[in-house]
């Protein structure tokens, strides 16, 4: 099993929240193929969303419905500074994960999230589990509790 893909189980644990990780047969890197795996909406996949943060540096994450774009000029003015696109290194260093596989929790240093309000228009939606091939599904209101995100509206 994955370094990744047990600080993800971990860190959910921690926060009480009992989920199954699935390991899909292809890859979950991008909404659409994690919807097709989990058998369902794109809205319903919590794709995250990372940008660097201008000011501070560090990463600031954005979680949001499969079918949504982040508004950088939104949600720069929600992270309270501007945002720019953050690098694979960077983003590997701070969460622990790689690109198509960052998981909402279990980040290795903390990361200002914001949550999507789309994602709360369901009874379950899909996120990473720390690698391109893992997903797990949560309760949106969960998600919201054990990320400690800021509701916000930052779609276009």
């Amino acid at each position: 099993m994955s370094k990744s893909r047990k600080r993800v189980e971990a860190a959910l644990n921690a926060a009480g929240v009992t989920v199954e990780i699935l390991e899909m047969a292809a890859e979950t890197r991008t909404a659409p193929q994690a919807a097709t795996a989990a058998g369902c909406a794109v809205d319903q996949i919590a794709k995250s969303i990372i940008f660097r943060g201008e000011t501070t540096g560090h990463l600031v994450l954005f979680i949001t419905a499969g079918g949504n774009q982040v508004c950088a000029r939104k949600a720069s003015k929600i992270a309270g500074q501007a945002l720019g696109k953050a690098d694979a290194g960077q983003i590997r260093a701070e969460t622990g994960f790689a690109i198509g596989g960052v998981a909402p929790v279990g980040h290795l240093t903390p990361v200002r999230s914001y949550l999507d309000p789309r994602l709360m228009d369901f009874a379950q939606v899909w996120a990473a589990a720390g690698t391109p091939r893992h997903i797990f599904a949560i309760a949106p209101s969960d998600l919201h509790r054990i990320t400690d995100a800021v509701l916000a509206d930052f779609t276009v």
